[in-house]
């Protein structure tokens, strides 16, 4: 009995011995485990890191680095190919750190790291012109170790200087935009071929206080002006200041129905052609009802207008004689259809000009906001558009647009993927998601991927796509 007491004893004690060991084996195992799997995690965050710093940075030109050198400099794959695509469509090769860093995939914390050893110019250096500085300019400052301008970067003065001997090229080097230059130029011109003292030079409207305040030390001018100064005219010819351009074959225009390219085929840039149809289709109600109509718009220099004077053809189809037109009655389409000149049933709500508005019965105010939108957008793709336009007679807009057809055959369409950045920047139902177009375009092909992406409205996404392809 004692014996078999013992015994059982022993066996409880060599399993509860047993079942102890295992638990504490199975600890030691599950511990090791967890452990070596923090330190594998540990360790592929370390290489990771590694693999980023492991390159240590050196002089690299950018245009011929692989997909794998960006990688190394640690880039990510998607930035990378971001990068890759951004230099195929700035032509093949950065031309310059600024451009570079335009890269939306190249933070600017990043770029700081990069910039000192980044083998490119600041800018892109251009072409001299026409206007090189002259023997006398070139004695008041020496500008070979200056970069072009940047319109991000403060006034580079060399040192003394006189702004009497100074040309284009000198004030573009200095800081100023050429369009800005060009008005110094024009002010000293007027001023009788010397800025006379540092009061007449700083009441020149193109230099800012600031500005001044930096330029005045090295003025070599008088401080004051003469008391018996007047202004004269200079003896010598009025000079156009800008750079020489190719000879334009002009042909006869009607600068109302002239688009964006055919003032740029008259020699205007791009910005300069839009202001001159913003000036006509805002300031003018949609036309230009005189030659001094168009002479009066600010980016049209007086030369400029001389120049164009004999081949413009104004067809002065609004102007204070058709006033009377805005007094008939509004009766319907039908019943006064006999007394008017114009067959509306057949004239195309997309041709129809503003005197026929008038003639249609709408006043001079809704006649001017109907030409105006219709431009704006490059023409009407429904009739409810029409509806839609600000400050219209809306119940004779409706007259109009049910008894008028609305041809949309000659309506502009792009796909996004290759809508010119102007028209995207100035049409109404795009403006305002242009640039997000023209950043996302770099990555996506779809469209809806697009719409998605830039999260736009659903009634917003519907005027868009009235013109696209």
């Amino acid at each position: 009995m004692n014996l078999n007491f013992q015994i059982s004893a022993a066996k409880n004690y060599f399993f509860g011995f047993a079942t102890s060991g295992a638990i504490l084996f199975s600890g030691l195992i599950y511990f090791n485990k967890t452990e070596n799997k923090a330190e594998s995690q540990e360790n592929a965050i370390s290489a990771d890191y590694l693999a980023v710093e492991k390159v240590k940075l050196k002089k690299f030109d950018p245009n011929s680095l692989t997909e794998l050198e960006w990688k190394s400099m640690g880039f990510s794959d998607r930035q990378v190919a971001t990068i890759l695509k951004y230099k195929s469509i700035v032509g093949g090769n950065f031309t310059s750190k600024q451009q570079l860093k335009k890269c939306y995939a190249i933070s600017d914390q990043k770029y700081a790291e990069l910039e000192s050893f980044i083998m490119l110019p600041e800018t892109a250096t251009s072409a001299k012109g026409p206007h090189q500085s002259n023997a006398n300019a070139r004695n008041y400052g020496d500008y070979s170790s200056y970069k072009p301008y940047n319109s991000k970067k403060e006034l580079r003065i060399p040192g003394k200087f006189n702004p009497d001997v100074f040309t284009v090229d000198d004030f573009m080097k200095m800081g100023f935009t050429e369009n800005q230059s060009i008005a110094i130029l024009k002010y000293r011109n007027y001023l009788g071929g010397s800025f006379i003292s540092k009061e007449k030079f700083k009441a020149c409207f193109i230099i800012s206080d600031e500005n001044y305040k930096k330029m005045e030390p090295f003025l070599l001018l008088p401080e004051k002006t003469p008391e018996n100064f007047t202004i004269t005219k200079p003896s010598y010819q009025k000079t156009d200041f800008r750079p020489e351009k190719a000879q334009i074959p002009y042909q006869n225009f009607d600068p109302n129905t002239t688009d964006l390219e055919g003032w740029k085929k008259l020699g205007f840039s791009e910005k300069q052609a839009q202001v001159i149809i913003n000036y006509r289709d805002r300031n003018l109600h949609g036309s230009f009802k005189t030659l001094d109509d168009i002479e009066r718009c600010f980016v049209i220099s007086s030369e400029k207008f001389q120049e164009m004077k004999p081949y413009i053809v104004l067809k002065t189809e609004n102007t204070s004689t058709q006033q009377t037109s805005s007094n008939t009655t509004n009766s319907n389409f039908s019943s006064k259809s006999s007394d008017l000149k114009t067959d509306f049933s057949k004239t195309n709500l997309n041709e129809i000009t503003y005197k026929q508005l008038i003639e249609f019965g709408f006043d001079e105010k809704s006649a001017a906001s109907f030409i105006g939108f219709r431009n704006k957008l490059g023409g009407f793709v429904n009739k409810e558009q029409i509806l839609e336009t600000y400050n219209i007679d809306k119940d004779l807009a409706q007259k109009l647009v049910n008894g008028s057809p609305l041809n949309t055959d000659q309506v502009q369409k792009y796909s996004l993927m290759d809508a010119p950045e102007s028209w995207l920047k100035n049409h109404p139902y795009f403006k305002y998601y242009a640039d997000k177009i023209i950043y996302y375009r770099i990555s996506y092909t779809n469209e809806n991927k697009f719409f998605r992406t830039m999260k736009v409205k659903p009634e917003y996404e519907a005027k868009m796509r009235l013109y696209l392809k």
